[in-house]
C-alpha cells in the first residue's frame, strides 16, 4: 500500500511539452509497481529512502537524491525497500517536443537514472503543480511552465560523463547550430554561440571541423550568405536590406563576403537568376539546397 496524492489533468491545449499528472507518493515496504507500460514520459524523484527500479533490461537501486526516467512503450518496474521505503514525487508528460526536452536532460532508456542535489527546488516545482490543479489555462500554464524548470533542474544536475562523447559532441554542434539558425539575422559572433552552448571557442571549433568540415565562423557566414542568396531569389527587397536582415550592419562588408562565396556581388547574382537558364545560375540554386539539407541533416 501507498500513502499517495495524485493528479491528473485535461489539458486545454497542445504544445511542445504539457504536464498530465503528479503526485507524491509516501510508500509502505516492498510496495511495487509494475512491470508494465506508461502512456507518457514520467520522472520519479526520491525524497527519502530506498528502492530498486528495472527497465531495459536493467536494475538500478535508488535512494535520496535520485530519480529515473519512464519511456512510453518500455516495460519499468520499481519497488521500495523493505527496511527503508521510498518517498517520491513523480511527474507524467507529453507533448510534440518531449523528445528534445527529455534528451537535454541527459536522459533515455540506455541511461534512465540521475542524480541531484537540487530536492527542495524539484519538491517545490510538483507542490506548484499539485496547487495549482483547477481547470483553466491560466493554472495549465502554470503547471507546464513548472514543468519546464523542473527538467532544466534535472538537466542542470546531469552528469557529462554519463553521455558518451559522441553524443556529447553531436548535441553540442546541433545546438550550435539550432543558435546560429535563430541568431544568425543578429550580429552575433563565434563566441556568442559558445557561450551559449556552455564551452569554449576552440572547443567548438574542433567540433565543427569534425562533424561539418568547416570552422563555426565559415558556417555561420555560409548560413547567413545562403539564407541572403533565397532573399535575393524570391524577394525584390535592396541589397541593403537583405545585408541587415542576415546580420550585416555594413552593406560593403556583405556584399564582399558574398562575392567572395558566390563569385559576384549581390545585384550581379540576382541578375543571373532572373535570366533562369544560366548553368551557373543552376549550380548555385543546388549548392543553396545542398547546405540547407546538410543543416537539416543535424536534426535527423
Amino acid at each position: 500500500m501507498e500513502k499517495a496524492y495524485k493528479l491528473e489533468f485535461e489539458n486545454e491545449q497542445t504544445g511542445a511539452l504539457i504536464v498530465n499528472c503528479c503526485g507524491c507518493s509516501k510508500t509502505e515496504p516492498l510496495h511495487s509497481f509494475g512491470p508494465a507500460l506508461k502512456p507518457h514520459y514520467m520522472i520519479h524523484y526520491v525524497l527519502s529512502g530506498k528502492g530498486t527500479f528495472r527497465m531495459g533490461g536493467r536494475e538500478y537501486p535508488l535512494e535520496a537524491g535520485s530519480g529515473f526516467l519512464i519511456v512510453p512503450g518500455q516495460l519499468a518496474f520499481y519497488q521500495s525497500d523493505e527496511r527503508e521505503p521510498w518517498t517520491y514525487v513523480w511527474v507524467g508528460f507529453s507533448g510534440s517536443g518531449v523528445e528534445s526536452f527529455v534528451s537535454y536532460t541527459g536522459l533515455s532508456v540506455r541511461q534512465p537514472v540521475f542524480q541531484s542535489d537540487r530536492s527542495d527546488e524539484l519538491y517545490g516545482s510538483v507542490r506548484d503543480m499539485m496547487e495549482h490543479n483547477t481547470y483553466g489555462l491560466t493554472n495549465e500554464l502554470r503547471r507546464n511552465g513548472q514543468l519546464q524548470i523542473f527538467l532544466s533542474l534535472i538537466a542542470e544536475s546531469a552528469r557529462p560523463q554519463d553521455r558518451p562523447e559522441e553524443d556529447k559532441a553531436n548535441q553540442y554542434v546541433k545546438r550550435a547550430v539550432e543558435f546560429i539558425q535563430r541568431n544568425y539575422c543578429n550580429p552575433v559572433k563565434v563566441t556568442d554561440v559558445a557561450d551559449y552552448v556552455c564551452i569554449n571557442r576552440s572547443y567548438l571549433y574542433t567540433l565543427f571541423e569534425h562533424s561539418m568540415g568547416m570552422s563555426p565562423q565559415q558556417f555561420l557566414t555560409a548560413f547567413r550568405l545562403t539564407r541572403a542568396a533565397e532573399l535575393l531569389a524570391v524577394t525584390q527587397l535592396p541589397v541593403e536590406s537583405i545585408a541587415l536582415s542576415c546580420g550585416y550592419n555594413d552593406p560593403l562588408v556583405f556584399t564582399k563576403a558574398f562575392k567572395q562565396m558566390k563569385g559576384m556581388a549581390p545585384s550581379a547574382y540576382r541578375k543571373e537568376l532572373q535570366k533562369g537558364e544560366s548553368r551557373r545560375n543552376k549550380e548555385y540554386l543546388r549548392q543553396v539546397e545542398d547546405f540547407i539539407s546538410q543543416v537539416n541533416s543535424l536534426h535527423g
